[in-house]
């Protein structure tokens, strides 16, 4: 029998807000993005969030801003962005499901839609072992080309991403633990042996109460 892993969404389950809108507004304030290009932003977020978007379309727009962008100044822009903006968000049971996690020597892994660089920030600062997310490509010369990672670490592509983590390090998702907010994670809720709702969207809260599934409310900053 594999030992237990738990899984950890980011927007709206660990953190109270949608990382990804905080980061738009804050690269316009910066004069990186337009004002149309916020707009597009804002709009594509909130229909990721009810699982209405073609996600590889909206998030090919998404990283072709950041095309020939090195990683290096994309990674260092991230983490100033996260420590000022991100960090104080995390929910208080957020932090007591990590700590309850840690003491039983469970696994604590990132799986979320955000950017590989934020991953790391977040699994820095908060002590998570590892991450999920989306990467992107790079050239020669350590730029972004604009180019996606398929399958996005998103609603069917977290579960062949989170599979394939736990069958190269002896886990299996039958004995995991999956937190989140998002009808968009329904695939993966379905695919673990513990999933919790938290803080859900309406669609989700339905679907979990009628299935049987714990709603939990870990609260806001």
């Amino acid at each position: 029998m594999s030992s237990p892993v738990a899984f950890f969404d980011l927007d709206r389950t660990l953190i109270d807000t949608n990382s990804g809108t905080l980061f738009a507004l804050s690269e316009r304030r910066e004069g990186r993005i337009s004002l149309a290009q916020l707009a597009i932003s804002v709009w594509w977020t909130t229909l990721y969030h009810f699982d209405l978007v073609d996600i590889d379309r909206a998030y090919g727009k998404a990283v072709s801003l950041y095309r020939g962008h090195h990683t290096d100044d994309l990674a260092r822009i991230t983490t100033q962005w996260f420590e000022r903006e991100v960090r104080h968000r995390i929910r208080p049971g957020a932090e007591t499901a990590l700590t309850r996690h840690r003491s039983q020597g469970h696994p604590l892994v990132l799986l979320t839609n955000s950017s590989c660089y934020l991953s790391t920030d977040v699994c820095r600062t908060w002590g998570l072992d590892d991450w999920l997310a989306n990467t992107y490509p790079l050239d020669g010369q350590g730029r972004i080309t604009g180019a996606l990672e398929l399958p996005l670490c998103y609603g069917e592509g977290k579960v062949v991403r989170a599979a394939a983590w736990c069958e190269t390090r002896g886990h299996d998702l039958s004995d995991a633990w999956f937190y989140t907010d998002s009808v968009s994670d329904l695939p993966m809720l379905e695919a673990v042996g513990h999933p919790v709702v938290v803080n859900p969207d309406p669609r989700l809260r339905r679907i979990a109460r009628r299935r049987g599934w714990p709603v939990e409310d870990w609260g806001h900053n």
